[in-house]
């Protein structure tokens, strides 16, 4: 076992999970940025083949995207629970801890679907769940796998973990948060926090480069509701959209899981992306861009 020491040099990436829509787009912006970047063949839960790929590639950054959410949606966790086990838990604990074992610092992908609102942090407050607040929904097992996991990466020091949240790019992907509301029949109006890709993919692959390590709450400051993102998306993209809306008690009749509803503190990533030189815009104002840029048919994208 080598000891995990940060790497100071050129750095060389494996993307694991790059056949997927956040890491085809992450492998392909390390591509177009001129890295050293591998796409990973081997499957998380494949202890042997994780080593054999990390022993071949020789990475000093792994960025881990794998993992299941289901499809179409987290419901899917509910009816095929041994295997949300077998890729959220095993998987990802399987990949970090060989990383460490191999002395590499590895970028995990994780989620902040792990809160709802409380008497501590109401909705509207303003005031955002902490990375260090413990874990308080457990309606989806989706998320219950990820908070579980999330408590026992912490003892290994080569993790830098970033919570996102309903993740959404510059064009109607079928994994972009806004192309499933704009597609639902009616949906629940309530402010939740929110990851603009185009806005932290980049920011990502520099804290992966600096080494950082711990937990991040990876989103854009503030909070926006599913009225104000669509009021958004008709303005700039789509003039001829309406919609309707129902209540939390009527979308339960209609899921099989709940629905995690936060916002997330994001003080420790902007103080950490201002030491690096960047800056995220607010969450509104970074949909606006999105929007403008979707209408454009210009930003980030996938090839799939």
């Amino acid at each position: 076992m080598t000891a995990y020491t940060p790497h100071t040099g050129t750095p060389k990436f494996l993307v694991v999970g790059s056949k997927g829509w956040i890491g085809g787009m992450l492998a392909e912006m390390l591509k177009a940025d001129g890295k050293d970047v591998t796409r990973s063949l081997a499957r998380i839960e494949d202890r042997a083949a994780i080593i054999a790929e990390l022993e071949k590639v020789k990475p000093t950054h792994v960025l881990n995207c794998a993992g299941v959410t289901g499809r179409p949606n987290v419901d899917w966790c509910e009816d095929n629970k041994q295997a949300t086990v077998r890729s959220n838990v095993i998987g990802t604990l399987n990949l970090i801890d060989i990383c460490y074992q191999h002395g590499i610092h590895i970028t995990n992908f994780a989620t902040g679907c792990i809160y709802q609102y409380d008497e501590t942090h109401p909705m509207g407050s303003g005031k955002g769940f902490t990375e260090t607040d413990t874990a308080n929904f457990a309606e989806s097992y989706y998320s219950k796998t990820k908070a579980q996991v999330e408590l026992l990466l912490a003892e290994y020091p080569n993790v830098l973990n970033l919570r996102l949240r309903m993740p959404v790019s510059d064009e109607l992907h079928p994994r972009n948060f806004v192309t499933k509301i704009s597609k639902y029949e009616r949906v629940v109006d309530i402010p939740n926090s929110n990851t603009l890709l185009y806005d932290l993919l980049p920011a990502s692959i520099a804290m992966s480069t600096a080494n950082l390590t711990g937990i991040y709450n990876f989103t854009n400051p503030g909070a926006i509701s599913h009225n104000e993102v669509l009021t958004l998306f008709k303005k700039y993209v789509r003039p001829e959209f309406e919609w309707k809306n129902f209540t939390l008690a009527e979308q339960a009749l209609v899921i099989k899981a709940g629905r995690s509803n936060c916002e997330l503190d994001t003080t420790k990533l902007e103080k950490a992306l201002k030491e690096l030189g960047i800056v995220v815009p607010e969450v509104h104002e970074a949909y606006a861009n999105c929007f403008q840029r979707m209408a454009a048919g210009t930003g980030l994208k996938s090839l799939d």
